[in-house]
């Protein structure tokens, strides 16, 4: 085991791939000689060379577009888009080839992509640095959409999606690169470095993609969540002394509905927690698929808690958040009814 940040799981897990396989190509923007706007692709340029790790023109479109010709051509490339705000450009290119290849081509051709994307706020980056567009992948078929939150996650499930077949759109909430939000003091962060949950094995291992965690066990009430949200959960419960099993969801597209749905029906309860959006925000997919599931367990309505309605706001940004306070009123009001 080492002591890791997410930041440098994610390196570990780019410097294990590219050893193992040499399709495995890495690019984007700034990720070369800079390593990248977070330092996440540090130091590969040198160790690899520059015809495995390199940098592109800012163009979202020929990025994606350029690489999804190399996974037909039989590469495995892993692009990153330097902030998930930063894709609409792509979208097309997302959406309407990569997603659709194996389909369009009778499986004669598969799309081993990874696109990398730093997503939600933390850094007061405001309305084009901070948003959070989960649901717009979640929607489109052929796609798989993952959104770790720990280091150790973080790890393991790149490296699942960078051996997966088909393209996985890899979110990485920004607020936990260097720690976890302790969910106490909104401005702070705890380091990974002597967390437990930054112990991340050397070498090689993957997480299957569609499998959630429990990570925390409890009867009353289950709490529907992932990234940064997670552990805001976790300090939310606590504060509020409520026993709640909170379920890090970690793959949004493959979903773990067994593991959704037996927490469901042991508690009778459910929150859902997220910090996009909450008008057509993934959070509705999730209540949707829980009252058709668990309709005769639930002993309450389901609650969400989510970002405003509103362009990304940023000098309030820590307001937007659904902080420990938003979601443990939403869980001691859920069990108390």
């Amino acid at each position: 085991m080492s002591d890791m940040s997410m930041v440098e799981a994610i390196r570990d897990a780019l410097d294990v791939m590219m050893e193992r396989d040499h399709r495995v190509i890495v690019y984007g923007e700034d990720v070369g000689y800079f390593g990248g706007v977070f330092r996440c692709t540090q130091g590969l340029q040198e160790k690899h060379g520059r015809e495995r790790c390199f940098d592109a023109p800012i163009s979202e479109s020929g990025i994606v577009g350029t690489a999804i010709g190399m996974a037909a051509y039989g590469l495995r490339p892993c692009v990153e888009i330097q902030f998930a705000d930063y894709m609409y450009p792509a979208y097309d290119q997302i959406t309407q080839e990569a997603s659709r290849i194996r389909y369009r081509s009778n499986g004669d051709f598969t799309c081993p992509l990874v696109i990398r994307m730093p997503t939600g706020g933390g850094i007061f980056g405001g309305e084009t640095h901070s948003q959070s567009p989960e649901a717009l992948f979640t929607h489109v078929s052929g796609l798989k959409t993952v959104l770790p939150s720990t280091p150790y996650d973080a790890k393991g499930m790149l490296i699942a999606a960078l051996e997966d077949p088909d393209p996985v759109i890899f979110l990485e909430p920004k607020r936990l690169y260097h720690g976890p939000f302790d969910g106490h003091h909104e401005r702070e962060a705890v380091s990974w470095k002597g967390h437990p949950l930054g112990d991340v094995p050397e070498g090689y291992y993957t997480i299957p993609l569609g499998k959630a965690a429990i990570r925390r066990e409890g009867a009353d009430v289950t709490v529907l969540c992932y990234g940064t949200m997670v552990h805001v959960a976790l300090a939310a419960a606590e504060e509020q002394q409520v026993d709640a099993e909170i379920i890090d969801l970690r793959s949004l597209l493959p979903l773990d509905l067994e593991t959704i749905e037996a927490s469901v029906q042991k508690t009778g309860r459910c929150v859902i927690a997220h910090e996009a959006t909450l008008t057509s925000g993934f959070g509705a997919e999730l209540s949707a698929r829980v009252q058709e599931s668990c309709f005769w367990h639930l002993e309450a309505p389901i609650r969400r808690v989510a970002g405003w309605d509103v362009p990304y706001p940023h000098a309030q940004e820590w307001f937007y958040f659904p902080g420990p306070e938003r979601v443990g009123r939403a869980l001691r009001e859920t069990v108390e009814v």
